[in-house]
């Protein structure tokens, strides 16, 4: 239970003065939908506002903040022509304030003539005249607005200065917390104590020590919860799994092992063997042949006379992942089972009696694995496939399901930059396949402005004409799976009327037999063109598809395309990648541009895309419900997880974990960066 001092800070946002359902509605674009999501919501830069007496050609470029007379207006009758307030400052020196967007009206009632105000604005020059373009109008009677003013993160209907002041409101809710950083480091880096650097930040932007500060403390937890877990996981009763190789030996595979593949399954079998419980991650890029592993992993269980369970993201890949496994184990005696969310009636009757009975050896599918009323004879292993789109709460209620702890293996085609891997995954051990199985060519990519969409479609003919097939993924409009979908529909129709039939479509809003009815006539070789949303970000794999076409995709992060690029590839033969671009690209839009076009390398684009993206973005979190980093920014995450990591260490070694004066401090620091799951973990265990 969170403890009652936090309480303050875990109220709704409505809590806030002033904050009704009008306001609430731009705060909630923010994620700001409680008090200390608002406290926490930290400025991204500032403005200096410098006060003056007069105005001087020398500040232009600069804010200034100066009292102001205005002598003469300058308006047109249209509606698109700026409006101009000619003022004086107490020299006499002359200004010319512009408001553009019809404001003549406002301008008037803002600045009556004769009347001095508060002014301030950047300071221009047009010509040989100074001007002040949307100034900001204060009266006399309030303070002059001179300063440092914070500036944040917004959406529509939100200005900086609301937030700020809803800030100081959260900040004045927040309680004075006891000390969870080891003494001396604290004195070691001059840092503050928490309150007062929450609200020195907000106050001040450029405060560095303060925002060290807060980012040390999310790491730091993050950290402890990670250790918390992995100690309670440890010290779960397992036991061991020994496979004796029969069902192996039998498997008749396509290639023989890479070099990394051969190490990786020697891991996990030396893992498996011992009754303390497995905790590993495994890493591999695009194509890089994670399932074979986890197919080893799957038959050492069986093999020691246990279940396995495989925990896919999506329908799609699940019901791959059982095909695949379908045909790889032919012949063994494997007896597998698939049970995804429309799975209803008698068959999934079958499949849980034969859960129940121990008849399945290897059950598949989505979340549909885990909940009430799947109960598992003897689960011994638990694979998660894709690991980030799932919680830590997830993959704990799927281990839940066995009487002792299961052997526990992630795997995720997403690779952790080795930034990353001590603050996400630092209950885990990590193996990393970064071979590619033989005869795999790297995808050759293209960036191609969307003016020459044309010339992309008339390529695309020649493709079909050549025999080959190819996908052709939608804008990521916005995070609205119903506007993505209109993008695909939209797409396809223009396709259609080229190619005819021959134009499939998938998003994921389509019913399950629908999606599967369309992936199977693509993966027969039916239709040529596979129109899709991201929902093939994962797993589909048709060695055919040798084209691959990204639509706008500036709008996409580096991990994904790299993720989209990986649908192609899958045989033999030379695969192509187009990014098809918008007119004009951001510079960080073109950095991703021209890396994807530059190599292949997963794990080099993840450390690319973490520097680009940061940390939240990159691990996709913010689809998953994963906890994101708010306070500290990836680029300090090098800094400050070592330290954090030590200190963490310090208080589970030496400190008595969460009991002692410190333990409670740092049981608070759990509760309030809300990783407070590895405190229900020491509970339960």
């Amino acid at each position: 239970m969170r403890p009652e001092i936090l309480n303050p800070l875990f109220a709704e946002v409505t809590a806030l003065k002033g904050v009704g359902a009008q306001l609430a509605k731009p705060l909630e674009r923010l994620g700001l939908a409680r008090v200390v999501d608002v406290a926490f919501h930290l400025p991204s830069g500032w403005i200096d506002r410098l006060p003056r007496e007069e105005l001087d050609a020398a500040d232009v470029g600069r804010t200034i903040a100066i009292q102001l007379t205005p002598v003469n207006y300058r308006m047109s009758g249209s509606a698109r022509a700026p409006a101009r307030v000619e003022a004086v400052d107490a020299r006499g020196n002359h200004v010319t304030l512009v408001f553009f967007g019809g404001n003549s009206g406002w301008a008037r009632k803002q600045l009556p003539l004769d009347e001095a105000k508060w002014v301030s604005g950047k300071l221009d020059r047009y010509g040989d005249a100074l001007q002040i373009v949307r100034p900001d109008v204060l009266p006399l009677t309030e303070p002059c607005p001179g300063g440092r003013e914070a500036i944040y993160p917004l959406s529509e209907g939100m200005t900086s200065k609301r937030l700020a002041a809803l800030a100081a409101q959260a900040v004045e809710r927040a309680p004075d917390l006891p000390e969870w950083i080891e003494p001396s480091l604290k004195a070691k880096h001059g840092w503050p104590e928490w309150r007062e650097a929450l609200a020195r930040i907000h106050a001040d932007p450029a405060d560095a020590t303060a925002r060290d500060r807060l980012a040390y403390d999310e790491v730091f937890a993050n950290q402890l919860a990670l250790m918390l877990v992995r100690g309670a996981a440890r010290g779960k009763k397992g036991r061991a799994l020994q496979g004796d190789g029969r069902l192996r030996d039998q498997l008749r595979l396509p290639y023989a092992p890479t070099g990394a593949q051969s190490r990786t399954i020697a891991e996990i079998e030396g893992d498996m063997a011992q009754a303390r419980p497995m905790l590993r991650l495994l890493q591999g890029d695009v194509g890089a042949g994670k399932t074979l592993v986890a197919a080893m992993a799957l038959l050492i269980a069986v093999e020691a006379g246990a279940q396995g369970a495989m925990l896919a993201p999506t329908e799609i890949l699940a019901r791959q992942h059982f095909e695949t496994l379908q045909r790889l184990f032919a012949g063994l005696g494997v007896n597998l089972a698939i049970l995804t969310g429309r799975d209803k009636g008698r068959a999934r009757e079958a499949t849980l009696m034969g859960l129940q009975s121990g008849e399945i050896d290897i059950l598949i599918g989505t979340h549909a694995i885990f909940q009430a009323g799947v109960d598992y004879r003897d689960l011994g292993l638990v694979v998660v496939d894709e690991q980030h789109r799932f919680g830590v709460a997830e993959r704990m209620m799927l281990q839940a399901k066995a009487r002792v702890a299961p052997h526990l293996l992630v795997m995720t085609a997403t690779p952790i930059p080795r930034t990353l891997q001590l603050a996400t995954h630092g209950e885990m051990d990590v193996s990393k396949l970064d071979e590619m199985p033989p005869g795999r060519q790297p995808i050759e990519t293209s960036v191609i402005n969307e003016a020459r969409i044309d010339d992309v479609v008339n390529g695309l003919a020649r493709h079909l004409s050549g025999g080959g097939q190819a996908y052709w993924v939608c804008p990521l409009v916005e995070e609205s799976e119903k506007i993505d979908m209109a993008a695909a529909e939209a797409r396809a129709e223009a396709l259609r009327a080229r190619f005819g039939e021959r134009v499939g479509l998938v998003h994921g809003r389509m019913k399950g037999p629908e999606k599967d009815a369309v992936m199977a006539r693509f993966s027969a070789g039916e239709l040529g063109v596979l129109v899709a949303t991201t929902v093939i970000e994962v797993g589909v794999d048709v060695p055919n598809a040798t084209l691959i076409v990204i639509e706008h995709a500036d709008r996409f992060g580096l991990a994904q395309l790299h993720q989209l690029r990986g649908r192609v590839g899958r045989g033999g033969g030379r695969s192509v990648c187009v990014l098809l671009r918008g007119g004009t690209l951001s510079e960080t839009a073109r950095a991703r541009m021209a890396l994807m076009r530059e190599t292949n390398d997963g794990f080099r684009i993840a450390e690319e895309d973490l520097r680009l993206r940061g940390a939240g973005e990159m691990l996709g979190t913010r689809q998953s419900g994963e906890q994101t980093f708010k306070l500290a920014p990836p680029e300090k995450f090098a800094e400050l997880i070592g330290t954090a990591n030590a200190d963490a260490r310090l208080l589970v070694d030496r400190d008595g974990g969460l009991t002692g004066e410190r333990g409670a401090a740092a049981r608070v620091a759990l509760y309030l960066f809300e990783r407070d799951a590895a405190v229900g973990l020491l509970r339960a265990g």
